[in-house]
């Protein structure tokens, strides 16, 4: 019993630090995300964009839940931009590590947009194809099936 609870500790005592120093979403994520999903908003047009990204019965929830997951998707994709530019310039300035990664952030950022904004263009003639009811079946019987399609297709991109 002892074994086993020693274990355990030492178990938490090791998960512990690693889950102090996880890398949060900074506020330029956020501030990222938010410019992105006006950008959306834009470029859908308010009717696309709630249906895309609303979840509850008027999809008053959009712009919300649209920051949440574009902040989420730029958090992820610094890392990879910082990961990446150490990797391709392990001896550059700071300056110049920021320039590569920002570059970098401008290009995955711009092309995920263009994935969502070609994805909600084919979910919408996708849906005018097969009909409310069958396009449902297919994508979620929940309120949000043309959410889960445009999810889906830009995912594919």
């Amino acid at each position: 019993m002892k074994l086993k609870a020693l274990v355990a500790a030492l178990a938490v005592a090791a998960i512990l630090p690693v889950t102090a120093l996880a890398d949060e979403a900074t506020s330029s994520d956020k501030a990222n995300g938010a410019r992105t999903c006006q950008a959306l908003k834009t470029s859908l047009g308010e009717t696309a964009f709630k249906t895309t990204y609303g979840s509850n019965a008027d999809k008053s929830n959009a712009f919300g839940k649209c920051v949440s997951a574009w902040t989420r998707a730029e958090h992820q994709n610094r890392d990879a931009a910082m990961t990446a530019c150490k990797t391709e310039q392990p001896t550059a300035t700071r300056s110049a590590l920021n320039r590569c990664v920002q570059a970098k952030l401008k290009a995955e950022r711009t092309a995920e947009r263009a994935a969502t904004v070609n994805a909600a263009k084919q979910c919408k003639a996708e849906r005018t194809s097969l009909g409310a009811t069958a396009f449902t079946a297919k994508y979620g019987t929940n309120a949000n099936a043309f959410g889960k399609c445009v999810a889906k297709l830009a995912a594919a991109k």
